[in-house]
């Protein structure tokens, strides 16, 4: 026979179970009528919108390996991985365009993210901040607009060439640019750019400018000019175009 006091324990667990388990149902009930009627229990906040500034974008001439520097009003973020981010989208679909001078096929996205990190390597100044030094970015290109890029050396490096002057122009602390492609490492662009190399953003300073980055000295993973017989025909104009 089971003794009083274990009958009176397993009433009250039985109670305690049923109301436990009708407070869960009522919670559950207010919770799926809040989403029928469209309500949130958090406040309502229109995303924020970066303010629009002048960027200076170079864009590739597949005509005579040239890189334009071209001025674009664009809504750039504070943070430079994002800005990093929008500049390269906007870049990139200027050359999807159907009367690009360096035509490559529209990808969407084209590149998933830009990680910045400090420069590996680089001398560190006590007298400055963390937030100063020069900086190395990882570029993440998605698998769809390397497959679709058009294959050569020219208008391969033509493409990496136009991004490094890009960000190195916004952005003048990326010393350093590295890529990946959907996250892991590739050999190439599209068979011949390597993808495998450290490519250095100083070379992109114009005649008479001091470095405003200070890159590593070269080595064997130190981007260096496929071929010779093009270094005159990726040298930046000096014209200026403006568009918005």
């Amino acid at each position: 026979m089971i003794p009083r006091h274990q009958k009176i324990l397993f009433a009250v667990l039985l109670i305690a179970t049923i109301g436990l388990g009708f407070l869960v149902w009522r919670l559950r009930r207010n919770d799926h009528d809040r989403l029928l009627r469209g309500e949130d229990s958090a406040p309502t906040k229109a995303p924020a919108v970066a303010p629009a500034e002048t960027a200076t974008l170079f864009v590739a001439n597949d005509q005579d390996g040239s890189l334009s520097p071209e001025q674009f009003s664009l809504p750039l973020p504070a943070d430079n991985s994002a800005r990093a981010h929008a500049l390269l989208n906007k870049l990139l679909e200027i050359y999807s365009a159907a009367d690009s001078t360096h035509p490559v096929p529209a990808s969407v996205p084209a590149v998933l993210n830009v990680f910045l990190m400090p420069q590996p390597g680089a001398p560190q100044d006590k007298n400055k901040s963390a937030d100063s030094g020069p900086l190395l970015a990882v570029i993440n290109l998605t698998a769809a607009f390397a497959n679709n890029h058009p294959s050569g050396i020219e208008p391969e490096m033509l493409t990496l060439n136009s991004i490094g002057a890009t960000l190195h122009a916004n952005i003048p602390r990326i010393a350093e640019i590295r890529y990946l492609v959907d996250g892991e490492a590739r050999p190439t662009l599209a068979g011949h750019a390597d993808l495998t190399q450290t490519y250095l953003t100083a070379q992109f300073d114009e005649p008479g400018e001091s470095s405003k980055s200070s890159p590593k000295s070269p080595s064997k993973n130190t981007h260096k000019p496929a071929n010779p017989s093009t270094k005159s025909k990726t040298a930046t104009r000096t014209r200026r175009k403006t568009r918005r």
